[in-house]
């Protein structure tokens, strides 16, 4: 795509590797812009924004919240930003996730211990619904 050639929204979104959905929500929310509108109202995307839209996705599939992105697409644009800033970001997520792998790692070993307890046989006693009940 040449730098002064515009995609239109569904172009853009295949191109991203997103949804026109999506698309269209980070445009209402300001996190990308048009470049303008087709004589029939349609939003077309150039270059530049779908560099954007693609950046956001990657975010997205780490779990970074949307203000997190709004704060990394920022960075991304600031050719005078400091790495340690970009950095403080992915620390605050990482530790998201490592909490998010302890609370799982418990329910994991918890429920284990609930399936093993049960005989899973014709009996009616079953330690699993006892639990819940």
């Amino acid at each position: 795509m040449s730098s002064d050639s515009a995609m239109n929204i569904s172009a853009a979104a295949t191109a991203a590797g997103l949804s026109t959905k999506t698309v269209r929500y980070y445009a209402d929310i300001g996190l990308v812009e048009a470049a303008g509108r087709t004589d029939a109202g349609y939003r077309v995307y150039d270059e530049r924004e779908i560099r954007k839209l693609i950046f956001l996705r990657r975010a997205r599939e780490f779990g970074f919240s949307i203000d997190d992105c709004r704060e990394l697409l920022s960075l991304y644009e600031d050719t005078d930003r400091s790495s340690g800033d970009v950095k403080q970001i992915a620390l605050r997520r990482l530790a998201d996730i490592r909490e998010k792998q302890s609370e799982l790692q418990c329910l994991h070993d918890n429920l284990a211990q609930l399936v093993d307890a049960c005989n899973g046989d014709q009996r009616p006693d079953c330690p699993i619904i006892s639990y819940f009940g």
